[in-house]
């Protein structure tokens, strides 16, 4: 699959590395056993946009990609842009494309970070055509920006953790104290979860039980969703307009 929906950045320069370490929630030496998926948080730590990490493979491999949703690409650009001061890095777009596959990775090409489930990325080879992507993101639990990532999302409450998506021991990041105060100090009342659902419901459909507002209902596919829900509140018996949603799935 040629993935149009995404755009490719580069970072530039023997700062690369250091400049985004301060910024991103993952570690950017993991770089050097492959890609990283990561994001960039508000100060409040709440989400900016994620993306994946991604080594350069060119003349002396200081460069960095960042693979990143189209419809962030242009903000995130001006951010990075913004924070970099006086670090001796250049951001810049570049005309790549994003394919994507299943099975081993092509020569050039990386395995996503996020679930063995959800294949390889490259940026140079063939793509691998007819795959059931949202499928597969359902019923890995992975969600995707503009869809079950927004501005008011907090990374832990989606998953970051188990997609590893950030990094505990890295240091400080934008966001990070916010982060780590989830982490070690409260219990998550409300996240990212898979449900059964039997009929169908348009993306984004309110969740309700006993008159109660549960969540949100996002992709659905073979008779599975993904959903953003208060946990005191999911059961067995929630509806989404003409949609039946059972919690767990």
């Amino acid at each position: 699959m040629t993935d149009n929906a995404r755009k490719v950045l580069r970072v530039s320069g023997p700062e690369a590395r250091p400049f985004l370490q301060g910024l991103v929630t993952n570690d950017v030496e993991k770089l050097d056993h492959g890609m990283v998926y990561a994001a960039m948080l508000t100060p409040q730590g709440k989400l900016r946009t994620d993306f994946f990490l991604v080594p350069d493979s060119g003349p002396g491999g200081e460069d960095i990609l960042i693979d990143a949703p189209a419809s962030e690409a242009d903000g995130l650009l001006r951010l990075l842009t913004m924070y970099k001061l006086r670090s001796a890095v250049t951001v810049t777009e570049t005309g790549l494309t994003v394919t994507r596959g299943l099975g081993m990775p092509p020569e050039g090409g990386f395995a996503d970070p996020r679930d063995a489930a959800m294949g390889w990325r490259s940026y140079n080879g063939q793509p691998d055509e007819d795959v059931d992507w949202n499928a597969l993101r359902v019923a890995a639990q992975v969600p995707e920006m503009g869809v079950e990532l927004t501005p008011d999302t907090f990374i832990l409450e989606v998953g970051f953790e188990r997609l590893n998506g950030v990094d505990f021991k890295k240091g400080c990041y934008v966001g990070q104290e916010v982060t780590a105060r989830m982490k070690h100090k409260t219990e998550l009342r409300k996240g990212l979860a898979r449900v059964r659902v039997e009929g169908a419901a348009p993306l984004g459909t309110e969740i309700t039980a006993n008159g109660k507002s549960v969540g949100t209902l996002y992709t659905q596919s073979g008779g599975e969703g993904l959903a953003y829900l208060r946990f005191d509140r999911a059961g067995p018996e929630m509806t989404a307009e003409g949609a039946q949603v059972r919690y767990p799935a």
